[in-house]
């Protein structure tokens, strides 16, 4: 072995030694979607600047974080999203109603001295301005109360109690602060100058603007005495829960201003793990299809590749749990499409040493194979680097789990590239130097040309004839995705409209027809009822509380029986427009950071091609879906960004080679150069196109419905993205370079390597 080859193989192993450590040590951090639980997006009310906006929501956060650790909900997550959010991830809380009414309640607790009262039925009197609060108490008399004497911030503690003795029942005492206790010692002194019986000897406790208690003073108390200041105690006919909920707001502390629920999702514990089940049976199956496929075509370097593909998968997953990433629904199928997407790096060099085998019979394995190496790197470069521009929009323009997707498909960029450049460049170095593997062509799988190639050779077709015919076809399959979106429309998901999508399973079968029926009958007759998975019923609404998504199941219980709820998502309108705006936004952000990104590494005219062959297929995905009547949601968003990242790898492979041949021959004709680099890349595209479809039938098929629309979006994607980035790009950047008469590439490093005769088996002997 070479010193460098030896390096590698010690960096492979150390690598994949910390992984295994870290994944036998370490458990991956689940997010709601795959544990089950609920998540909510809580909204402040705005403030007059930016800062005050930003203070005033991190001591929100500071008590919704006391309020939910009194809860008693294990490892609560709490995290400010901008700077008027707040995100609140209630692990196994499957019913948010409680914690809603807990978590959003401003909860501004204060203490007055009553003026005066009206008995009920009798309009209050108030003089405007005068600071006065007019409230019913618990009889429904109207409290006459003067400005706020104390507030909650001066409540030490308060702790529910049952007070048996006193046939009080369920109490909450409160604890004052020292300062807070004078001024209840003075509050209380003089509500007791007033006569026994007197309204005004009463002190009235507001929550909310909502009189919770207001007791008479004792009549042992004496004028300007007051009661000690230690604390007091709050009565009201409370039931249990009613006095523990109370204490829980006080304790907390007020909110500082009013927070608003804009989104809410809930999933069941049994949806995540037959999701985190079905994810790992395509994982499996997916990789054993495109390690068995990739050892068919390329036979012992195969296999290798196999090896590292596995370590791939070690490594990646022991980098998303190092690094605490929370593994979401959508970021577990990113890892499995990564596996898939793995194997293009390795394709790439196998398809490179080929060539060198082929063109030079007599060099040696080990020569042809660190040639396929070097040639092959700026390709697998920029292809990767395209993917993690894709990677890194879905994580800044993306909402919740879609942020997962963006880091997983990140992480899984990085690791492939580790696996492919060093532990399979280890592996098959180490295998070159073997006089068996390199003696016997039939068995290192590089040595022979494969089918594909030899077919190529053999046929020649003659590709970009006429350009034009090949953007005509394209046009055609616009045209027709088109149709779809102004004929069908786009069903967008609730995520992009606002309103609620909730999912049940019952425990008796129950149809759509007599599920819409009985909704109808309870006052829901605009809810949309559609069968999901497994018989489960999905009901979508518009406007809908946590109350009513109670009575909804409850109505849905009587012909259903026990209903349980698997899958719920609210969104508010004024978020669902902000979502909606920022996919396009994201959707724009890409089309542009591409352009610019190929405009910097090839001619403007490949670069304007490659996004015009992008656009294409976002545009045929987004009609196929449409003509399917199939959702489009954030999930697909981040299936349609992956489809970009794809489409401009498949397209950038193409140019790297255009340009390398172009420049190396500056007199023969672009459309000469332009099929050659076809015909020499379409065993590539064809091997990594199987690698990664595997993958994404296993997905389908094995997904569930919460991956069924993700999986089929890229298949569609994958296939379209192959087509366009052939019979789309290169005709439409033969079309602009006939128009504006550029020169050809100047020969650079590259180019001065792709001088050296050789023979090129697709062009029936002619040397290049």
């Amino acid at each position: 072995m070479t010193r460098a080859t030896t390096v590698r193989a010690v960096l492979a192993a150390a690598v994949l030694l910390v992984s295994v450590f870290i994944t036998l040590t370490m458990s991956p951090r689940l997010g709601l979607d795959l544990q089950g639980g609920t998540r909510m997006v809580l909204q402040a009310e705005d403030s007059a600047t930016v800062e005050a906006n930003r203070e005033t929501t991190d001591r929100t956060l500071e008590v919704l974080r006391q309020r939910i650790d009194s809860l008693g909900v294990a490892e609560p997550v709490l995290t400010r999203s901008g700077e008027d959010r707040i995100i609140v991830e209630l692990p196994d809380v499957q019913d948010p109603r409680q914690a809603a009414a807990v978590i959003g309640r401003t909860a501004q607790l204060s203490f007055h001295a009553v003026q005066g009262a009206t008995p009920p039925g009798t309009e209050p009197e108030s003089e405007p301005g005068s600071g006065r609060l007019t409230l019913p108490d618990e009889q429904g008399t109207q409290l006459d109360l003067g400005p706020a004497r104390l507030s909650g911030a001066g409540v030490k503690d308060a702790t529910a109690s049952f007070e048996a003795q006193q046939a009080a029942g369920w109490t909450v005492k409160l604890d004052f602060h020292k300062d807070a206790g004078k001024d209840w010692t003075r509050l209380t002194g003089e509500a007791a100058c007033h006569p026994a019986g007197d309204e005004r000897r009463r002190v009235a406790i507001v929550l909310d603007e909502k009189v919770i208690s207001s007791p008479q003073v004792d009549p042992s108390v004496g004028c300007q005495a007051g009661l000690p200041s230690g604390g007091t105690q709050i009565t009201g006919s409370f039931s249990a829960k009613e006095a523990r909920d109370l204490a829980l707001l006080i304790k907390g502390g007020a909110l500082p201003v009013p927070v608003e629920i804009v989104e809410q999702r809930t999933v069941g514990p049994t949806l995540g793990a037959a999701a985190i089940d079905a994810s790992a049976q395509a994982a499996l199956i997916g990789a054993a299809a495109t390690a068995l496929f990739i050892t068919f075509v390329y036979r012992l370097f195969g296999a290798l590749a196999a090896v590292a593909l596995a370590a791939y998968g070690v490594i990646s997953y022991a980098a998303l749990v190092g690094l605490g990433v929370t593994l979401t629904l959508p970021g577990l199928a990113g890892f499995v499409l990564a596996i898939g997407m793995a194997v293009d790096a390795n394709v790439l060099v196998f398809e490179r040493a080929r060539e060198e085998c082929q063109d030079r019979p007599t060099r040696s394995l080990r020569s042809a194979l660190t040639t396929g190496f070097q040639k092959a790197f700026s390709a697998v470069a920029d292809s990767n680097i395209t993917t993690l521009l894709a990677a890194g929009l879905l994580f800044f323009l993306g909402s919740g789990p879609v942020k997962g997707f963006g880091v997983t498909l990140a992480i899984g960029v990085v690791a492939s590239m580790f696996s492919a450049l060093v532990i399979a460049r280890a592996l098959t170095e180490i295998a070159a130097g073997s006089r068996f593997v390199s003696d016997y062509r039939g068995v290192n799988g590089i040595a022979r040309p494969g089918s594909v190639r030899t077919w190529l050779t053999r046929k020649d077709p003659q590709l970009f004839r006429k350009p034009v015919r090949w953007l005509v076809v394209s046009t055609a399959l616009v045209a027709v995705a088109v149709a779809g979106i102004v004929v069908r429309g786009i069903d967008l998901g609730v995520e992009f409209t606002g309103g609620r999508l909730v999912e049940y399973s019952t425990s008796r079968p129950v149809d759509v027809e007599t599920a819409r029926s009985t909704l109808a009958d309870a006052g829901f007759g605009d809810a949309e009822v559609t069968t999901a998975g497994d018989g489960d019923i999905s009901v979508r609404t518009g406007k809908l509380d946590n109350d009513g998504e109670h009575a909804l199941r409850e109505a849905l219980a009587t012909e259903g029986g026990e209903t349980t709820k698997v899958r719920d998502e609210l969104i508010g309108p004024s978020l669902g427009d902000e979502l909606r705006r920022n996919a396009l936004i994201a959707l724009g952000v890409a089309v542009f950071v591409q352009l610019a990104y190929l405009a910097m590494r090839f001619r403007w005219t490949f670069a304007v091609a490659s996004v015009v062959g992008m656009v294409h297929d976002v545009v045929i995905v987004v009609g196929a879906f449409a003509w399917l009547g199939r959702p489009v949601d954030g999930i697909f968003l981040a299936a349609l960004l992956t489809v970009i990242g794809y489409s401009v790898n498949d397209s950038v492979v193409v140019f790297d080679r255009v340009r390398e041949l172009w420049a190396g021959n500056r007199k023969t004709p672009l459309a000469t150069i332009a099929r050659r680099a076809v015909l020499q890349t379409v065993p590539r595209t064809v091997n990594t196109g199987m690698g990664a479809l595997f993958i994404l039938v296993a997905l389908a098929v094995l997904g569930g419905d919460s991956l069924a629309d993700f999986a089929l979006a890229l298949l569609i994607g994958i296939v379209v993205g192959t087509w366009s980035s052939v019979f789309t790009a290169v005709p439409g950047a033969l079309v602009l370079e006939r128009r504006t008469g550029a020169p050809p590439p100047v020969p650079g490093k590259a180019s001065r390597r792709a001088r050296a005769p050789r023979r090129d088996p697709l062009d029936n002997g002619a040397r290049v």
